[in-house]
């Protein structure tokens, strides 16, 4: 199914409306100057504070089901304009990951069709490429090689999102409000693996969550719909792994950078023999190149990608700070 114009005064259904990106995706949806109606798939209704409450002003249509129950999914996309499917799981479990990443999304994007959404977005990852080094990558450039159960349901997940003739969203590290996964992992590792990694050269597609945000709202209510197909979302332009890790430590958010610099073989080992949460494979992602090229998506959604996430780490700082301490997994 092409994306088509989006329908006047049409309804944007989204779900994981209260994680990471759904909430920064929400943010953006009620604060769009086109004022459009949200359809929110949740598990529990969320508190007051979040936005768009029950109570508030611009509040929207929380519907509580979950996308691994057909029958709380039935209905949701009826005269909807757009459906953001942004819920996934990033936990250890493997069978709540094929739950919600392969028969959750087949379920939300098989109702999506049978509703004739006419946008369709669906999130990924860039993990579903594996370990890298990766520089300077295009859509297609390399094959999918996924070494987790994350990563690799969520790139099973993308079949029925083509099929549905979505948006396919594959995001780097995301960072800023709500992150519990990348900032949480560096501070871990910078604690098990005290110095310089392989020099800080490592270039990464690094993105701010409120950014993310916007070009999701663009996706959905912009005037012309961007084609079907994959693609990368990051800041177009790289951020060097050393630079991202020395303004966060300028900040209080890690401590200092050591004056030791380590390759990547001596990291490896010390990490190995300082057991903790964080793996090998979280070290890699943030040692070695993991680049993806991302001006399309930016461009073709006519939507300004941003100053990038190294002059956005002031706006971060506070929720850094308060120490979120529950690190997913890619």
């Amino acid at each position: 199914m092409p994306q088509t114009a989006t329908r006047t005064g049409g309804t944007v259904v989204l779900t994981g409306a209260t994680g990471f990106i759904g909430s920064a995706a929400l943010r953006a949806l009620l604060s769009d100057g086109t004022g459009p109606r949200v359809r929110a798939l949740v598990r529990r209704v969320p508190e007051p504070r979040h936005p768009g409450a029950p109570g508030e002003a611009g509040a929207v249509e929380w519907v509580r089901g979950d996308v691994t129950d057909p029958e709380t999914v039935r209905g949701l996309c009826e005269g909807a304009s757009a459906l953001l499917h942004l819920a996934s799981y990033i936990g250890p479990d493997e069978d709540r990951c094929a739950a919600v990443n392969v028969t959750g999304a087949r379920t939300v994007l098989t109702e999506a069709v049978r509703a004739g959404v006419p946008r369709v977005v669906h999130l990924s990852t860039a993990a579903v490429y594996g370990a890298g080094p990766h520089r300077g990558v295009a859509v297609g450039e390399v094959p999918a090689a996924p070494v987790s159960a994350v990563s690799r349901t969520r790139l099973e997940g993308e079949r029925f999102a083509r099929e549905a003739g979505a948006v396919v969203l594959r995001p780097g590290l995301v960072l800023g409000p709500g992150d519990r996964w990348v900032v949480p992992v560096m501070r871990e590792l910078r604690t098990r693996v005290p110095a310089v990694w392989a020099g800080g050269r490592a270039l990464l597609s690094v993105a701010a969550v409120d950014d993310v945000g916007r070009l999701l709202t663009a996706l959905a209510r912009g005037p012309r719909p961007v084609p079907a197909g994959t693609y990368h979302v990051s800041h177009p332009v790289p951020v060097r792994c050393g630079d991202l890790l020395s303004g966060l430590a300028e900040r209080g958010v890690l401590p200092p950078v050591p004056d030791v610099d380590w390759p990547w073989e001596r990291c490896v080992e010390r990490l190995r023999a300082t057991p903790g949460r964080a793996s090998e494979r979280q070290l890699a992602m943030l040692v070695r190149d993991h680049w993806y090229r991302s001006d399309d998506i930016w461009r073709l959604a006519d939507c300004p990608p941003g100053p990038g996430f190294p002059e956005r780490l002031a706006e971060a700082a506070d929720w850094y700070g308060a120490g979120p301490t529950e690190p997913g997994g890619a």
